[in-house]
């Protein structure tokens, strides 16, 4: 899969992104700095949200548009949330040129038909479907229809669910698919990670995958790396002062960056599969054992396991010739401390 300029799955780097989301606090100059802060914590992308209130629910106090559900937000209706924390659509031109001066890819998630068709209108490169809306096919198969890569979380989803939303895209001629394990719970506890299951997603559903995380801290992001997450997704705040419905577990500049090399280094440690030695392994390799000479012997004395020894370093034979050596004669006096060398050993 191809996003602008990046290449992302086997063989290149994670693909690290920053959710802005609602962590602008409703003010377009701290959404710019946030953009610039992002790239200098090392995000490959940054991540917009496009909705408003009323593409989302309805401005409604029945009990049903009531959050009760011991998360952050409890006390407040969905229509009063979501109009708190929407990016204003008319700032997205401006975060997208913003992006794009820092170096950074910048797409988002569409919530309705009428979000994409924004969307496309400013030549997004790609899309994002949030968990809450895995279940929105005719949403997703609208936006798959557009032919960009399209990331879809996990959160909320059954195995069943996963499978209709991956064929859904699928059926439009759409491939370019990438999975994000996901825990819709925030913050997330640990043990509701389940991180093996981002291997097992690969597997199932022959997708991408990646980890859009909700977790507090980078070892969450860092360990699903080493399970095979080509994409990470963060929610990153300029500073954790800023007033916005996720700032309990996003990450600061300092914090992200962290992560960033947290993640990298988990991808230095995974390397590739290989059985060669590198320079500096090779040069340790002489503190490896060898047969040395832990005797003096005479020219024409036949050598018995007296004579020598598997020791370390490793400037004499190798150890695998030690039976081969043993009743053979000297060809020449040898003194102990002597690595052992075929010179030494009469063959006849």
């Amino acid at each position: 899969m191809k996003i602008e300029n990046r290449n992302i799955g086997e063989g290149y780097p994670c693909f690290i992104i920053a959710e802005l989301s609602a962590n602008h606090g409703g003010d377009i100059d701290i959404a710019i700095e946030t953009i610039k802060a992002a790239k200098r914590a090392g995000a490959d992308a940054i991540k917009l949200q496009t909705y408003t209130a009323d593409t989302l629910t309805i401005d409604s106090d029945k009990d049903h548009f009531k959050i009760d559900k011991g998360t952050l937000w409890d006390g407040k209706t969905l229509y009063e949330l979501y109009e708190e924390a929407y990016t204003p659509w008319e700032w997205h031109q401006k975060l997208f040129d913003v992006a794009k001066d820092e170096g950074l890819i910048c797409f988002s998630s569409p919530f309705d038909f009428s979000a994409v068709d924004f969307l496309e209108s400013l030549n997004v490169p790609a899309y994002k479907i949030a968990s809450f809306e895995i279940q929105d096919i005719p949403l997703i198969e609208y936006t798959a229809s557009k032919g960009k890569p399209i990331i879809i979380s996990t959160g909320i989803a059954k195995e069943e669910d996963i499978a209709l939303a991956v064929q859904t895209c699928r059926n439009t001629g759409n491939n370019d698919i990438t999975l994000l394990k996901c825990t819709s719970s925030y913050p997330a506890p640990l043990e509701l990670a389940n991180l093996k299951t981002i291997e097992d997603l690969k597997e199932r559903f022959q997708t991408e995958v990646g980890f859009s995380d909700h977790t507090y801290g980078w070892l969450a992001p860092s360990i699903a790396v080493s399970l095979g997450a080509k994409i990470i997704e963060k929610h990153f705040i300029l500073n954790k002062s800023i007033e916005s419905a996720d700032a309990d577990f996003s990450l600061d500049e300092g914090e992200f960056k962290e992560m960033v090399s947290k993640v990298r280094d988990a991808e230095k440690l995974l390397g590739k599969v290989s059985y060669e030695l590198s320079e500096k392994v090779q040069k340790n390799k002489k503190f490896a054992r060898s047969l040395f000479v832990v005797k003096d012997g005479k020219k024409g004395e036949t050598i018995t396991e007296d004579h020598i020894r598997s020791i370390r370093p490793g400037y004499g034979l190798h150890p695998k010739h030690y039976k081969e050596v043993l009743g053979k004669k000297f060809t020449k006096d040898v003194e102990r401390g002597d690595p052992l060398s075929l010179n030494m050993i009469d063959q006849s």
